[in-house]
């Protein structure tokens, strides 16, 4: 099940973790999912573009093997908005939770 609107959420936190490229944020959502996210490239990339422009990552290449590889990482605008996104994230699962009358 993927939640509209968690992937941004999901690829900030990564980012916080260590800069990536997003192939290895993809890769690193599904483990860390035990599977159960997967989200295509063609889906990461464009989550990308936008939290960049929005200021939230920058990007800078790197050369890997004759090939060049666009990492990104978190700006201190993209820890802030990490730190708001969680917040929001635990209310909402706080009051799922309690609706299905999982917590009280």
């Amino acid at each position: 099940m993927n939640m509209k609107g968690s992937l941004p959420f999901l690829i900030l936190h990564i980012l916080s973790l260590s800069p990536s490229h997003g192939y290895g944020i993809a890769k690193e959502i599904k483990r860390r999912s035990g599977g159960s996210l997967a989200f295509a490239e063609g889906t990461i990339y464009p989550t990308l573009h936008d939290l960049e422009a929005q200021g939230l990552v920058v990007a800078s290449e790197e050369e890997v093997r004759g090939r060049t590889r666009r990492y990104y990482q978190l700006t201190s605008d993209g820890q802030k908005a990490l730190a708001r996104e969680h917040a929001e994230w635990q209310q909402f699962s706080l009051g799922v939770s309690r609706i299905l009358g999982e917590q009280a």
